[in-house]
């Protein structure tokens, strides 16, 4: 097998999905590893340059020069130390993991080591409107930032229509599911727009009539280090898919809805008017995921730093688990309470 230049390591829905936006880029000599043989072949039908494989160790005899891990979140850590050892840099779906435990540090030091680029997936960083919200509130547009509120919701067994939902990573908490770490996007820009998370207490549940084993909502409170205060609501249960965000400072606020593409609003008490802001003409969702891809090939060739590194990705996890770890003791607790 000739040296492939990337390798895409499960080929579910978003594996798929990156396998067609690196066609999309220009991307030749593609390695495509699945276990099961009919995502390899839907993988191979999508153009004669991808080469599919079902052993994990005919990928790393390949020398990939990168590495996508779109499996299940509780294979990450253990395939990209594989991949870290073979000298590969890796992209990683969210989350990085399911658990912070001693794998994940010697992942977070071996990329160091060996000075490999790493990017953890978390599109929402590359949605137009979100990027605007950041920019209006680094203009200092509405004054200092006083709650952040986010909203997350899609009801789980509409995700995938063509499968048994009860199957996927998402339902099963031996996969780490949950929607939690699986809607880990809102607590990732959250932090990004907001700053770093100082305490976290949460009330976390599975509610709903919904055939998982892991938890179906979730209401997170955060504490910033800035002092601002932040609020994050979490579910599989909605009918409609519901994605928004509100920022409220203390001269203003901006506001961002997902079904409205691109468009942020913006409400300045010097004007006493809201001010809206169009998102980009013909805007459509899998652009996030072409911009996140164009970055990570960037990053590879050294003309851009990875927007969210694995050492980063491990902070946001950290905020992640400090939510179930609040539920689970009734407590506040900080980052890292939940560390194995």
């Amino acid at each position: 097998m000739a040296r492939p230049r990337l390798a895409v390591l499960g080929c579910g829905s978003i594996g798929k999905r990156h396998l067609r936006n690196l066609l999309a880029l220009g991307e030749k000599d593609i390695l495509a590893f699945d276990p099961r043989e009919d995502r390899r072949a839907e993988a191979a039908a999508l153009a004669r340059t991808i080469t599919t494989s079902g052993d994990l160790r005919a990928v790393w005899d390949a020398r990939p020069e990168a590495v996508l891990v779109t499996a299940p979140s509780k294979l990450h850590v253990p395939i990209a130390l594989e991949a870290a050892e073979a000298g590969a840099h890796l992209f990683l779906e969210k989350p990085v993991s399911d658990v912070h435990d001693d794998a994940l540090d010697a992942l977070v030091a071996k990329v160091a080591e060996k000075k490999l680029v790493t990017l953890v997936g978390c599109n929402l960083r590359f949605h137009p409107g979100l990027v605007r919200a950041k920019t209006l509130l680094a203009e200092k547009r509405v004054g200092r930032v006083v709650t952040v509120r986010a909203e997350f919701g899609q009801y789980l067994p509409d995700w995938h229509p063509w499968e048994d939902y009860r199957q996927g990573y998402s339902a099963r908490k031996d996969l780490g599911g949950g929607v939690i770490l699986d809607a880990i996007h809102e607590l990732d820009y959250v932090r990004w727009l907001a700053g770093e998370v100082t305490q976290v207490a949460a009330f976390v549940g599975h509610l709903s009539h919904i055939e998982i084993d892991t938890e179906d909502t979730a209401s997170i409170l955060l504490r910033f280090a800035s002092g601002a205060f932040g609020e994050v609501h979490l579910d599989y249960v909605q009918r409609t898919y519901t994605r928004s965000c509100q920022i409220v400072g203390d001269e203003g606020t901006v506001a961002w809805e997902f079904g409205k593409g691109g468009e942020v609003r913006l409400f300045e008490a010097r004007t006493k008017a809201w001010e809206v802001f169009p998102g980009p003409a013909g805007w459509e969702p899998n652009a996030m995921y072409l911009d996140e891809m164009r970055h990570f090939l960037a990053c590879i060739k050294g003309t851009e730093r990875p927007e969210q590194d694995v050492a980063e990705a491990t902070r946001v996890l950290d905020v992640a688990l400090a939510a179930k770890a609040s539920a689970a003791r009734g407590t506040f607790v900080g980052p890292g309470a939940a560390r194995d």
